[in-house]
């Protein structure tokens, strides 16, 4: 299946990876938006453990990989409603919870993707030490 994409004709069939550190941000709002515009997308983090924003820089609050979006959304609710609400991190643990139930780990998948973007350089080494592509 193809479709016009601006100027563009895109084979909409082509399997697409995005990766950033966490599988929260920046990977999660791509798969958002591809996902939205018909592509064939999955969302992906490289880092050994998920970390979001903490009550202070150097104490990030950090999840195993297993851990499903929902369960971090209530375990900060809880923390500190006010403060995770103001930075925007709830809202975006609602969105990533309206897209799948939990973050992935990259390393840990044995899918072929045609296309695989990373969002910062630190993550592409990762990928690429790993050998997972």
């Amino acid at each position: 299946m193809s479709t016009m994409l601006g100027d563009c004709t895109v084979n909409m069939d082509v399997k697409i990876a995005v990766i950033c550190s966490s599988n929260q941000n920046r990977s999660m709002e791509a798969h958002n938006f591809l996902s939205k515009k018909g592509f064939n997308v999955r969302s992906f983090g490289s880092g050994t453990h998920v970390k979001l924003p903490g009550l202070a820089p150097d104490r990030p609050n950090i999840y195993d990989f297993s851990t499903t979006y929902d369960e971090m959304y209530k375990d900060l609710l809880a923390k500190d409603s006010q403060l995770y609400t103001q930075n925007g991190i709830l809202h975006m643990l609602d969105r990533n919870r309206r897209i799948k139930p939990r973050p992935e780990r990259f390393q840990n998948c044995k899918e072929h993707f045609d296309i695989i973007v990373t969002c910062e350089e630190r993550v592409y080494d990762q990928v690429i030490e790993a050998g997972t592509i």
